[in-house]
């Protein structure tokens, strides 16, 4: 419904939906708008006024047409738009087809603006393609993220309400550095008022405030060598894990988001992290074909205790207890 959008703005979702729906009648005009026939016609004469040839047709498969002769405005995105055109081109968005999200609707502007030969046969691609979703891509809201890329380009701190995956929720005042996109997740590097360094993920985050107060970056930062780093540190569960192989070795293996890892001998090495899941975390260890050994983090000793137990009982053909 825009039924608090402006007359200039309501002429102009006219014009896109005429152009958009061939024929459209001024009822189903007036459905889109959420106003009167009346208004809707009020608003195809604000166009016809403007010198933007709108034709009509009288009966029962008539309505309006965009005539010969109009000349396209400069295609014009809203700041979601706009990210979802970007986020689609970083990470292969699959809701192209959908024309009521943002990356459909900019979408069909740039369709509407080509020649109609190329729109057509663009447009089969887009209505009969169907993406495999990658499962653990997770896009955050666009709103937020706007917040966020321009506190980190205005280098003004920011107030977060963050959920973790645990559940854990809570506010925090912290100075964004980067966001960086890290196999389909988007993240928010950044620095606590304590001075600790945290990668928050943006699709957790439940609202964003843009603040007054400024801050400068650490020289020379490499937002994705330090976002490597801290997605292994700062989690609510330690860990440690003692890996019979050697560190350049268990490095091939292992995600470095799990930790750190550091040579104890030619043969084996010792990985240091954290995590807020540790069913996940045992999980990738339970990958490695090597043995090791939790030394430390009863949380993920509990949690590589039941995968445990399953991989058994599936290995027997018993039901696990």
């Amino acid at each position: 419904m825009y039924s608090e959008a402006s007359p200039t703005a309501r002429a102009l979702l006219t014009l896109e939906l005429i152009q958009g729906s061939p024929g459209i009648t001024a009822e189903t005009l007036a459905g889109k708008l959420g106003v009167s026939e009346r208004a809707a016609r009020r608003y195809v004469a604000i166009l016809r006024e403007a010198d933007v040839p709108i034709q009509s047709v009288r009966g029962p498969y008539g309505g309006y047409h965009v005539g010969r002769g109009l000349r396209l405005p400069p295609l014009m995105f809203s700041a979601a738009e706009a990210l979802g055109l970007v986020m689609a081109v970083l990470d292969g968005h699959h809701d192209a087809s959908d024309p009521a999200g943002p990356v459909g609707s900019a979408l069909g502007k740039i369709m509407r603006a080509l020649p109609e030969p190329v729109a057509a046969q663009a447009e089969v691609v887009r209505r009969t393609t169907a993406p495999a979703p990658d499962r653990g891509a997770v896009r955050p809201d666009p709103a937020i993220t706007i917040a966020l890329v321009q506190a980190c380009s205005g280098q003004r701190r920011a107030r977060l309400g963050y959920r973790s995956e645990a559940g854990s929720e809570w506010v925090a005042d912290v100075e964004p550095w980067a966001v960086v996109v890290r196999h389909g997740r988007w993240y928010l590097l950044c620095q606590t008022r304590a001075g600790a360094r945290r990668a928050y993920r943006i699709d957790r985050v439940r609202h964003a405030e843009v603040l007054d107060a400024t801050f400068s970056p650490p020289p020379e930062l490499d937002p994705v060598a330090a976002l490597e780093e801290q997605l292994a540190v700062g989690w609510e569960f330690a860990a440690e894990v003692i890996i019979d192989a050697p560190a350049d070795v268990a490095a091939r293996w292992l995600p470095r988001a799990l930790g750190r890892l550091a040579a104890i001998d030619i043969a084996s090495c010792r990985l240091t992290g954290s995590t807020s899941n540790p069913a996940w975390y045992a999980e990738q260890l339970a990958s490695i074909p090597a043995a090791y050994r939790i030394t430390s983090g009863p949380e993920l000793q509990d949690a590589a205790r039941i995968i445990g137990r399953r991989l058994l009982a599936a290995a027997s053909g018993t039901a696990p207890g």
